[in-house]
């Protein structure tokens, strides 16, 4: 079966920074654009950055531009969020997944920022 790992979460304060990691199988990566997604309590999951399948190219939805760097270790299957100036916004549970033909999402990553 195919799974997705996210980790990396944790409890940061406002400006801190975390890394996530996702990985999975090759099936799943390979000749993919991946995304990075999160889900706040009550709001629906929303994607946050995805990158390409060669990895040279990264898309940010603008609330996280500047902020946060998005990247993919393709001969390890694993995608990365680099997450910087953190806000309490940004609390949630974060999750990866292909940017189309999704596969069954995993557990995610909680992001706690709080003072």
């Amino acid at each position: 079966q195919m799974q997705l790992e996210e980790s990396g979460g944790g409890l940061v304060q406002p400006g801190g920074s975390l890394r996530l990691s996702c990985s999975g199988s090759k099936r799943i990566f390979t000749g993919y654009p991946m995304g990075w997604y999160r889900q706040a309590p009550g709001n629906q999951r929303a994607l946050v950055a995805s990158i390409n399948n060669r990895g040279d190219s990264g898309t940010y939805a603008e609330y996280v531009k500047g902020r946060f760097n998005i990247s993919r270790d393709n001969a390890n299957n694993i995608i990365y969020l680099q997450m910087n100036s953190l806000e309490p916004v940004d609390t949630a549970v974060y999750y990866c997944n292909r940017l189309f033909a999704q596969q069954a999402w995993g557990r995610g990553t909680q992001v706690t920022v709080s003072s």
